[in-house]
């Protein structure tokens, strides 16, 4: 009861400052205090949706968004836990890569977009790579660190033991890098989702809603771009809370945090 009760309280206190930002902003139209060209009525903006949801192709749109964004986190988390499993039980390709993707890490990612736009287009494949990269590092940073930091003892049995390569990754450094894992592909998930929305703003426009916002900024229609912008929102922080969830199932057998 006591949990319930708690839990109620941090949604209700979460939902303050949206709840605030909304009735502000609906203040701030009706007063004329904005000019509503530049910031529309949450009435347009809900009739707008409305419009797009019946008429047009927004589920289609959110769809292909979201699709773009799974394809493009599973090549990044797959290929992530794979590149950082060869260093961190490799000693020497740890000490001979990691200091430069360490660098690597400090390049912005859309310093990355002529490349990838060079390498494999405007289309749907460049958008793929993109996202993958996105969520690529979080991921092996994580991955790797997790790995480096499996118990020593653990190790020198295993070795006592003569466990192959195979027997040490999935009975030794899997398990002891099980949460760091978790926190990189929880943090790969919400930088590709990020990624998604810059790679249909600045590659080729197509189906998504970065095509939907675009298609309301050159009609400066300024109701279509808001119903863009929420629900890119919408949708991050749904993945957010469901890769936190995810996570906590995964990671339920550690005991609880103590204060």
């Amino acid at each position: 009861m006591a949990q319930t009760t708690s839990r109620a309280v941090r949604i209700r206190r979460g939902m303050t400052l949206p709840l605030l930002l909304l009735v502000l902003w609906e203040v701030s139209n009706r007063t004329g205090l904005v000019d509503p060209r530049f910031l529309p009525s949450l009435e347009s903006v809900a009739l707008t949706a409305k419009r797009e949801l019946l008429g047009n192709d927004l589920i289609f749109d959110l769809l292909s968004s979201l699709a773009r964004n799974l394809g493009g986190f599973l090549v990044g988390a797959v290929l992530g836990i794979a590149f950082a499993t060869v260093l961190a039980m490799s000693p020497l390709a740890g000490r001979l890569v990691m200091p430069t993707f360490n660098g690597f890490k400090q390049i912005s990612l859309l310093a990355w977009i002529p490349l990838i736009s060079v390498w494999f287009g405007f289309g749907e494949q460049a958008k793929i790579v993109f996202v993958a990269l996105a969520c690529f590092i979080p991921v092996v940073l994580n991955t790797y660190d997790g790995m480096r930091e499996a118990p020593k003892d653990l190790l020198e049995v295993g070795q006592a033991l003569q466990f192959n390569a195979r027997q040490r990754f999935l009975r030794i450094y899997l398990p002891s890098a099980t949460p760091a894992i978790a926190t990189g592909i929880h943090l790969g998930l919400i930088y590709s989702w990020l990624a998604t929305v810059g790679a249909e703003y600045f590659l080729a426009v197509g189906p998504g809603i970065g095509g939907l916002v675009i298609a309301g900024r050159e009609r400066f229609d300024m109701a279509m771009v808001m119903v863009g912008v929420v629900i890119l929102g919408l949708v991050g922080f749904s993945l957010n809370r469901l890769a936190a969830v995810l996570e906590s199932h995964l990671l339920r057998w550690r005991p609880p945090r103590t204060a």
